[in-house]
C-alpha cells in the first residue's frame, strides 16, 4: 500500500498544474452522469407512467427526454475527450524532458527504450486510465442515484455484487503490477543488448564472437517473453474476474425479482434497475477492471521508473565494493578483451588513483587507452576484476560533444538543477577562464548566444566540453586524447586548470608528451602489461617509455668521450638545433645538422 500511494503522489505531482483540465474534465462529466441517471429513470416513468398505464403520449414524452439525455451526454462526450488531451500531453512533455535529462547525466542502454517506448506507454496509459476512471465514477454516480430515487430497496441488490467483484479486482492489482515491472525491465535488458550488439557489430566478427553475442540476446528475448507470458496470464484471470462479476450481478437481480415486486419495487423500475445493470454498470465496470488491471498497472511502473532520479541505469557487471575514503578510483585485476577470442587489452591491471591525484596514461595508438578511460568511467564493464569509484565522474572523449542551445545551456547541463548546488552564471565564466575558453564564449556571443555546433571547429568543441567538465561538480575527470586539436600551449593550461581545481583526480589520456611531463603519475601501456611512476622514474627504468616518448634522463657526462648517450635539447655545447629524435620507426636525415668537426662544439 505505500509504494501505490507513492506512485499516486508521483501521478498527481505530474498532474498538479493542469487543474483547469481537470476542472473542465468534471463539469463536461456531469452531461455523462445526467444521461446515465435518465436511461433507467425515464425508462421506468415511460413504462409505469404511460405504456402500463394506458398513456402512450406520456411514455413517449419521457423516452424523448431520454434521448435528449443522450443527445447532451454525447456533447458533453466530445468535450471530455479535449479536456483528458490538455490534461495528457503536458504530463508527457514533462516525462520527456526528464529522461533526457537523465540520459545526458547518467547515460545507460535503457534509455532509447524509456524515450521511444515507456513515455508513450506513459501517454497513451494515462490518458485511457482517466477516461475509463471517470466513466466509471460517472455512471455509478448517475446509476446509484437514479436506483436510490427508483426503489431504494434495488440497491443492494444490485450494488452489493458489483463491489464484491470490485474488490476482488482490486485485489489482482498488486501481483499485475508486479508482473507488468518485470516485463518492462526485460524489455530494457533487450534494449541495451542489442544497443551494444548492433554497435559493436565490427568488434564482434573481428573477435568471432557472433555466437556468444547471439546467445546473449537470445537469453534476453526469452526472458522477455516469459515475463510476457506470465502478464497475459494475470490479464487472462482478470478478465475472468471481470465476466463473472457482471454476469452474477444479473442473475441475482433476476433471482430476485418476484421478491422485489412482492416489496413495492414497480415493473418500470424494475426495468430501469435492469438497463442501469446491462447499460451501464457492467460496461463501465469491465472498462474500469481492463484499464486500471493493465493499462493502469504498467502507467504506475512506468512512471516509477522514469521519474526515479538515477534508479534502475545499468551497472557495471563487477563485484560491488568501496575505494579507500582518500581514492577517486581503483582498480582491482582489471582484465578486458574484446570478445573471448581476443587478447586482452586490459590484463590483470592494479591501479589507485587519489583524490587530488594527476596521472597520465600512454602508449600507442590502439593499444587499450580509451578503453580503460572507459573502464574508469563506468561505460564499459571489465570481463574480470573490479573497477572501485568513491566518486561522480565526468568523461570526455576526443570527439566533443556540442549541441543546438545557448552556450549557458552546453555549459551547464552536467551540473545540478538545485539552484543552491548550480554553479550559476558566474561559475560558468569562471569555468571558462579556467580552462581557455572565455574568448570563445565572448566571440559566440555570450551566455545567451546560441551554439552553432557546425560553425566551430574541433578544437573550440573541444574547449566547450572542457569547460562544461569543469563545471560540473564531478571530483574524477577523465580526459580522453580531450585535448587532441587544440595547441601545446592551451591543452597545458586546461590540464592545469584541471590539476588545480579542489578535490578533483584527473586522468589524461595523453596524445603529447607534456602531458606526461606535466602528471604526478603515468601509466605506460605496452600491450603486454603496465608499467607506473613518475615521468622522471620511467625515463630511467623504461625504454619502451624513452622510445615512445622520444626522451632521455640527463645523464651525468661520465663517458670517455664525454658525450650524453642521446642527443638531446640543453646539452653542453647545443646551439638550439640539437633536438630529440621523431617517433618510434623515424631517423634523422643524414647531415640534417651540419658538423663542426670538434667534439668540444657540437
Amino acid at each position: 500500500m505505500g509504494g501505490s500511494r507513492v506512485k499516486g503522489r508521483r501521478l498527481l505531482e505530474l498532474a498538479r498544474p493542469r487543474w483547469r483540465a481537470l476542472l473542465r474534465l468534471a463539469l463536461w462529466s456531469a452531461l455523462e452522469a445526467g444521461e446515465t441517471f435518465l436511461l433507467g429513470y425515464a425508462l421506468a416513468r415511460a413504462l409505469d407512467r404511460g405504456f402500463l398505464a394506458g398513456h402512450t403520449g406520456t411514455g413517449l414524452a419521457w423516452l424523448g427526454l431520454a434521448a435528449l439525455g443522450v443527445v447532451a451526454g454525447s456533447f458533453g462526450t466530445g468535450r471530455v475527450h479535449l479536456a483528458v488531451a490538455a490534461l495528457v500531453e503536458p504530463v508527457r512533455d514533462d516525462l520527456v524532458r526528464r529522461v533526457v535529462r537523465r540520459a545526458l547525466r547518467a547515460p545507460d542502454g535503457a534509455a532509447v527504450s524509456r524515450l521511444t517506448h515507456q513515455v508513450e506507454i506513459a501517454r497513451d496509459t494515462l490518458a485511457g486510465l482517466v477516461m475509463v476512471s471517470r466513466t466509471f465514477v460517472v455512471t455509478a454516480v448517475g446509476a446509484l442515484i437514479g436506483l436510490c430515487t427508483l426503489a431504494p430497496v434495488l440497491l443492494p441488490v444490485v450494488a452489493l455484487p458489483l463491489a464484491a467483484s470490485l474488490a476482488l479486482f482490486l485485489a489482482t492489482l498488486r501481483p499485475l503490477a508486479r508482473r507488468q515491472e518485470v516485463f518492462l525491465a526485460a524489455d530494457e535488458a533487450l534494449s541495451a543488448e542489442l544497443g551494444l550488439a548492433v554497435g559493436g557489430l565490427r568488434d564482434i566478427t573481428a573477435a568471432g564472437a557472433q555466437d556468444r553475442v547471439a546467445a546473449d540476446v537470445q537469453e534476453r528475448i526469452d526472458a522477455e517473453f516469459r515475463a510476457s507470458r506470465a502478464l497475459a496470464r494475470w490479464g487472462v484471470l482478470r478478465t475472468l474476474a471481470a465476466g463473472i462479476g457482471g454476469r452474477l450481478t444479473v442473475v441475482l437481480l433476476l433471482v430476485a425479482a418476484p421478491w422485489l415486486l412482492d416489496h413495492g419495487v414497480t415493473p418500470g423500475a424494475f426495468v430501469g434497475a435492469l438497463a442501469y445493470l446491462t447499460q451501464s454498470l457492467i460496461p463501465a465496470l469491465q472498462s474500469l477492471m481492463q484499464g486500471l488491471g493493465t493499462s493502469g498497472a504498467r502507467l504506475f511502473v512506468v512512471l516509477r521508473r522514469l521519474t526515479a532520479q538515477g534508479a534502475h541505469t545499468q551497472e557495471p557487471a563487477h563485484p560491488a565494493g568501496e575505494p579507500g575514503p582518500d581514492e577517486a578510483v581503483r582498480l582491482r585485476g582489471v582484465t578486458f578483451a574484446y570478445g573471448p577470442g581476443a587478447a586482452p587489452v586490459v590484463d590483470g591491471l592494479d591501479l589507485t588513483v587519489p583524490h587530488g591525484g594527476h596521472l597520465a596514461v600512454v602508449g600507442p595508438s590502439g593499444i587499450g587507452k580509451s578503453t580503460l578511460a572507459e573502464l574508469m568511467a563506468g561505460v564499459r564493464a571489465p570481463d574480470s576484476g573490479e573497477v572501485l569509484r568513491g566518486c561522480a565522474r565526468v568523461l570526455v572523449p576526443q570527439q566533443a560533444y556540442v549541441f543546438t542551445d545557448t552556450v549557458r545551456a552546453n555549459l551547464s547541463y552536467l551540473c545540478p538543477d538545485g539552484p543552491e548546488d548550480s554553479p550559476g552564471d558566474d561559475g560558468l565564466i569562471a569555468a571558462c577562464t579556467a580552462v581557455g575558453a572565455r574568448e570563445l564564449v565572448d566571440r559566440i556571443g555570450g551566455l545567451d548566444a546560441t551554439v552553432a555546433p557546425s560553425e566551430l571547429s574541433a578544437g573550440e568543441r573541444q574547449l566547450i566540453a572542457l569547460a562544461r567538465a569543469y563545471a560540473a561538480p564531478a571530483p574524477l575527470v577523465l580526459l580522453d586524447e580531450a585535448t587532441c586539436h587544440l595547441d601545446p600551449a592551451a591543452e597545458a593550461r586546461a590540464e592545469r586548470a584541471f590539476a588545480r581545481r579542489p578535490g578533483t583526480a584527473l586522468v589524461v589520456v595523453a596524445h603529447r608528451t607534456g602531458s606526461a611531463r606535466r602528471a604526478r603519475q603515468v601509466l605506460v601501456l605496452d600491450g603486454a602489461g603496465a608499467e607506473h611512476g613518475t615521468h622522471d622514474g620511467l625515463l630511467h627504468q623504461s625504454a619502451f617509455y624513452r622510445e615512445l616518448t622520444g626522451l632521455h634522463p640527463s645523464l651525468a657526462l661520465g663517458d670517455t668521450d664525454g658525450v650524453h648517450a642521446v642527443a638531446g635539447p640543453g646539452l653542453a655545447g647545443d646551439r638550439r638545433h640539437v633536438v630529440p629524435h621523431g617517433p618510434v620507426g623515424q631517423m634523422e636525415t643524414v647531415r640534417d645538422v651540419r658538423d663542426r668537426g670538434a667534439l668540444g662544439g657540437e
